[in-house]
């Protein structure tokens, strides 16, 4: 089926497509919806052109709230002669169709507004390590940790080290000498 469109009218499709395309993206929905309606009143609905234009309206009807014409809409196109809108349509379909998800608000976590709180201007205090010669205080906290005794530190199950170090030599050698 050949359509004859005049050049002018063919220009005029593509400034709506555009324009709703545009518009869409830049969450102006109902602009959206305006433009994507002109172009599909103006266009060949079996043609590519066609099927593009008809399934970009569909998901602006959808980001509108009027999902009971996103999904007539879809059905047409399922059977559209271009098999990629058939196919998007399906797509499209399944998700209009899927049941919608009930947001479980004990499951959320609620981030706290610190936009009132004012800014920290006091000064940091930083605890001092104090040893008294008699006693420690567990109750304060240490600045330094006490050091530990390296003889202490088990070393002989430590052996697989020297196993994984001389494999990773060897892995890495040959791929050195077979590049």
């Amino acid at each position: 089926m050949i359509v004859s469109v005049s050049l002018e009218t063919l220009e005029q499709i593509q400034t709506e497509y555009r324009c709703g395309k545009n518009a869409f993206e830049r969450g102006r929905y109902r602009q959206s919806v305006e433009h994507l309606e002109t172009a599909r009143d103006l266009v060949e609905k079996n043609t590519r052109l066609g099927g593009e234009v008809q399934i970009w309206l569909a998901t602006a009807y959808q980001a509108i709230g009027q999902r009971e014409n996103a999904i007539a809409l879809c059905r047409k196109l399922i059977r559209h002669p271009s098999m990629e809108t058939s196919k998007q349509s399906r797509r499209l379909l399944e998700i209009l169709e899927a049941p919608e998800l009930n947001s479980n608000l004990e499951g959320l976590i609620e981030i706290p507004d610190m936009s009132g709180i004012e800014d920290n201007e006091r000064p940091i205090k930083i605890l001092q390590k104090t040893r008294s010669s008699t006693s420690r205080s567990s109750s304060t906290p240490e600045l330094f940790p006490e050091p530990i005794d390296l003889s202490q530190v088990n070393t002989r199950e430590n052996g697989f080290l020297g196993i994984a170090l001389v494999a990773i030599i060897a892995v890495l050698s040959g791929l050195f000498f077979f590049y």
